[in-house]
């Protein structure tokens, strides 16, 4: 049933209210802020905004279903969900199949913050994220040349951004109005006022223009018309909503197959649940970047359905009542194997194929192990099996790309039938290497592993694996032996390297043979200092100073800068034997 339009205002309203609420099946907002700038753009143009897709509940009906809030005040860490509602008996609901995003939006907009990463920042750093609101520029193109289809300037920006805290550049080249202020403010006489006190006269026309423009496509034009669907059958309005679903931001397959667990699940609330295993397994250690298509796929696997595929066949009502029985032991084994990989100093950083966790999860679930094998002495054998093996996948190209899902499948069944002695990392091996994938690297691969680059996210696997007696539980940091500091043009030239050597020194100054581990307070201790000075400094005692230099294969390491090429490659070669002797044959269980 078509039902016409109200204002953007008198929608969110409703969603203030919690009139217009969110079904479970609906996914998380994906939208980036650039999206959002454009939905308002093309709003101040005139463009169609789209017809929304409504579902209304019955009062009676109510409390059959979960439901959600609108995300408000976004937060790419902390706050990227969509908040659960309490249960709302007899209360007669509107639930949003399509449109989600675009709601959103103008909520996040209108009434909330938008709060992402800055770059270069540890995600653990409060200063790593800044709020922002949406913000329009009332002055932009006042005499300047449009840019192609764009006809307003829209910006997320935060307070210090601004010229002055109400948002007016001094020189009135630009004025920045907040958008949320545009529900509080009166039309007419009220812009124009506001206007005079911030703006050179010869803005004001240009400004109020603009200013008017945005207040009667929010408050007053009716542009938010939508169809309602009555049906009370959560199956028919999964098969309503995966149908509308193909437009905008595109809907992931993991996205289809979740709504489908939501519908099916009777005990637990499987968005909810999925969603904060997410967030909780993300939080450990150093912090990872796993998906809901893991977790999904990682249910798959450890409750033994068909093939790990994302197939619909695979989410059947059958089943999805078997993982949910399941739910509570699958969620535990990968909790414990995040810990596990974790331990090993793994992180959002350097674990390179989130895929290649999911045989140890079926592993460890199998096992039915706790928490003692994250440390006890007991597993200790069984750990460095799975280090191992897990170091070698991720630092093999190819493994974890195409075909992933038989591959999985496969390396299911071994660990059914062969894991009652351990991780059986040998078993592991031959499947992989009969499947085209296997973990043994020859000369040529060896060498171009010593070559492996500062920022190559496998650095650090590989420098774990070739000095095993690290610390994993510790934060380590890759480390420049010479400082990188020392390899500009400049300090090269100050430091007597011939010209026609500089280019050679600062080819090797970011590969492995320039590289190690070392603890983090250590390494932000040790700064710029040359190896020589460091080295007598962190280690006055001189047995200690030759077993680290033993330890970490420098060999004789010289004073000056002049000797850095010969220390690099005699130190290369060195590594390329070691890399040889750990990977050119797999261990033995």
């Amino acid at each position: 049933m078509y039902q016409t339009g109200h204002t953007i205002e008198e929608t969110l309203e409703q969603i203030h209210k919690r009139d217009l609420v969110l079904p479970a099946i609906q996914r998380e907002f994906v939208w980036r802020p650039e999206q959002i700038c454009r939905l308002f753009d093309s709003l101040m143009q005139g463009f169609p905004f789209g017809t929304f897709l409504f579902w209304k509940v019955a009062p009676e009906h109510s409390d059959r279903f979960n439901f959600y809030g609108f995300v408000l005040d976004y937060h790419q860490r902390d706050n990227r969900h969509c908040p659960p509602l309490p249960a709302m008996p007899n209360t007669a609901l509107t639930a949003v199949l399509d449109g989600q995003q675009r709601l959103t939006a103008l909520n996040v907009g209108l009434r909330g913050s938008m709060t992402w990463k800055l770059p270069r920042l540890w995600w653990n750093n409060p200063k790593a994220f800044p709020k922002r609101h949406l913000y329009l520029d009332l002055l932009w193109n006042a005499g300047e040349e449009e840019e192609e289809g764009t006809g307003y300037r829209f910006s997320f920006r935060r307070e210090t951004e601004l010229g002055q805290s109400d948002g007016a550049a001094g020189n009135g080249a630009e004025c920045w109005f907040r958008v949320r202020d545009v529900l509080s403010m009166d039309g007419g006489p009220a812009m124009v006022r506001w206007l005079n006190s911030r703006l050179d006269q010869q803005f004001v026309d240009h400004a109020y223009e603009t200013l008017d423009r945005l207040h009667r496509v929010i408050r007053k034009d009716h542009v938010v018309a939508y169809y309602e669907e009555r049906r009370q059958t959560l199956d028919d309005v999964v098969q309503i909503f995966i149908r509308m679903n193909d437009g905008g931001t595109p809907l992931s397959h993991s996205d289809l197959l979740l709504s489908i667990a939501v519908a099916q699940w009777t005990t637990h609330d499987a968005r909810e649940e999925i969603h904060e295993l997410v967030d909780a397994l993300n939080r450990i250690g150093l912090g990872f970047s796993f998906s809901k298509d893991l977790v999904l796929k990682a249910g798959l696997m450890l409750s033994d359905i068909g093939s790990v595929g994302f197939k619909v066949d695979n989410f059947n009502r059958a089943n999805m009542a078997v993982l949910e029985k399941q739910w509570m032991s699958v969620k535990s084994a990968l909790t414990l194997t995040v810990q596990l990989v974790a331990g090993f100093g793994l992180s959002r950083a350097t674990l390179t194929a989130h895929n290649a966790i999911l045989p140890i999860a079926y592993y460890l679930h199998r096992r039915k192990h706790t928490e003692s094998c994250l440390s006890h002495s007991e597993h200790e054998e069984d750990r460095e099996r799975i280090r191992g093996w897990l170091i070698r996948s991720l630092l093999k190209s190819g493994v974890w790309g195409s075909g992933l899902d038989t591959l999985l499948t496969a390396l299911r069944k071994v660990i059914r039938e062969d894991a009652t002695q351990g991780f059986p990392a040998v078993r592991l091996g031959e499947e992989m290497a009969r499947r085209g994938r296997e973990l043994v690297f020859n000369d040529e691969e060896g060498e171009e592993l010593a070559d492996t680059g500062y920022r190559n996210p496998r650095v650090f696997a590989l420098l774990s694996l070739i000095f095993p007696f690290v610390d994993q539980g510790k934060l380590f940091h890759v480390d420049h032996i010479f400082p990188v500091a020392k390899f500009s043009k400049p300090e090269l030239r100050d430091a007597h390297v011939a010209k026609e050597k500089i280019e050679g020194f600062r080819e090797r100054a970011n590969r492995l043979g320039n590289l190690q581990l070392l603890p983090g307070p250590v390494n932000t201790e040790k700064s710029a200092t040359m190896p020589v000075e460091w080295l007598a400094r962190a280690y006055p005692d001189e047995s200690r100073r030759g077993s680290h230099v033993r330890d970490h294969l420098l060999g004789s390491v010289p004073k000056e800068m002049t000797g850095f090429v010969g220390f690099y490659d005699a130190r290369r070669t060195r590594l390329v034997e070691r890399i040889k002797g750990l990977l050119g044959t797999e261990g033995s269980e």
